[in-house]
Order: C-alpha cells, then sequence, then structure tokens
C-alpha cells in the first residue's frame, strides 16, 4: 500500500485551486477515513510532514449515520462537535466549538450545514454552510461536486474564492483523499468539520443511504 501521509508530493494531484492564497499559505492535509482504534469508524488526519494533525474515533455499529462526531486533536481533546439537527426536513448538521455534549448550555454553534435538495441531475451543489450567527437565507460558503468522488470545492457565497477542496489521493483509493485549505477564510479545523458532516449526508454505505440519494455525480471536478 503506498504511504497514507503526504511525505512526498503525489504526481497524480491536480494543481492548487484558484483562491487568493498562494501554494505556500494553503494548508494540505491527508485524510484517512478510517479510526486508529479498533472496532471504531472515524478520520485519521496527517499534516503535510506525515504528523498526526486531528483524530475522530466513533464507537457503535460501522456503517451506521451519527447524531454527533467530535473532531479531536491529537491529544484527544475535542475542537468541534457536528451534531445532526433533528426533525429537519433535509440532512441538517450544526457545528459547535469544543465539546457539545459535555457543557450543553455552553455550546456555541459555529455553522450550520444543510444539504442542498434539488430533483435536476445536473445540479453540482452538495450543501449549504451558514455561519450561525447570521440568517438562514444567506449562506456565506457553498459545496459543490462530488464527494463520493472526491472532487468537491468548498466556495465563498459568489462562488468567486476557494476556501478549501477534497481532492482524489489516486495511489491509495477513495478512503485516502487530500484535503487543502485556505487559513485565511476557513481553516484546517473548521473544513475538516465541513468533511466530516459531507462523509455523514454523502458516504456509500450509510444507513438509509442510496445511489440515488447520494448524488455522487461523476464528471465535475474542481
Amino acid at each position: 500500500m503506498a504511504k497514507v501521509h503526504p511525505n512526498a508530493s503525489d504526481p497524480a494531484e491536480p494543481p492548487p485551486p484558484s483562491s487568493p492564497a498562494t501554494t505556500e499559505e494553503l494548508l494540505s492535509l491527508t485524510v484517512w477515513r478510517k479510526s486508529l482504534l479498533f472496532n471504531c469508524d472515524g478520520f485519521t488526519v496527517f499534516d503535510a510532514k506525515g504528523d498526526l494533525t486531528f483524530r475522530v474515533d466513533c464507537y457503535g455499529a460501522r456503517g451506521r449515520r451519527h447524531a454527533e462526531v467530535v473532531l479531536m486533536d491529537v491529544a484527544g481533546k475535542p475542537l468541534l462537535t457536528i451534531r445532526r439537527k433533528k426533525l429537519s426536513l433535509a440532512d441538517h448538521w450544526v457545528i459547535y466549538d469544543g465539546d457539545a455534549a459535555a457543557e450543553p448550555s455552553k455550546a456555541r454553534p459555529l455553522l450550520s450545514v444543510r444539504r442542498h435538495v434539488s430533483l435536476r441531475a445536473s445540479c453540482k451543489t452538495l450543501a449549504h454552510v451558514t455561519p450561525h450567527h447570521t440568517s438562514a437565507s444567506a449562506a456565506e460558503y457553498v459545496v459543490e461536486g462530488s464527494y463520493g468522488r472526491r472532487a468537491c470545492a468548498v466556495r465563498d457565497a459568489r462562488g468567486d474564492a476557494v476556501v478549501a477542496e477534497v481532492r482524489r489521493k489516486e495511489s491509495v483509493g477513495d478512503d485516502v483523499f487530500r484535503l487543502v485549505a485556505d487559513p485565511r477564510r476557513l481553516g484546517a479545523p473548521l473544513a475538516m468539520g465541513l468533511i466530516i458532516a459531507l462523509d455523514e449526508m454523502f458516504a456509500a454505505g450509510r444507513r438509509g443511504s442510496s445511489s440515488a440519494r447520494s448524488l455522487l455525480r461523476r464528471t465535475w471536478s474542481v
């Protein structure tokens, strides 16, 4: 198996996103869709030097959708809580600062992530991301492309700047992919929080998912 962490550049890797940030300013992470703990779902995330950066460990039956997922740092400190909102007509997730379950009364919501619903097969929009302190109708970011094909981008509301991007890492399959984020606009923790929400919405094999429901487009790439 090829190396999971990105110590060397991948010759098959596409060029950097069309973002105002330079290549040196962008954060490049390698995301492994696997927990390092036995019998857990989750993620293991490495930085550009191959050092462990983030981890997600979800106990319980594999493949099931989760009501709540916690993003942690290397030491296991909760950074973000990604929680599915109940009684919503479409998939709706809220990203909270820190461990929202430990002190519910102090939980501070940061972003809302709503799955885009459309009857058009050609629609490339996956989700709308809104800062929690603004109107729900004024989406700050739009996620476009295909999460299933590991080719999607998070753009600002005007669509003229990429703040984060998911890219395929051809040599290691779909469970390992590259996440590139602009630290000035979104940052690595929140970008990873969005990845967790997208994974719960669109990952194949989740209970209740189907090929029609997942909207996995085969033709669009950043």
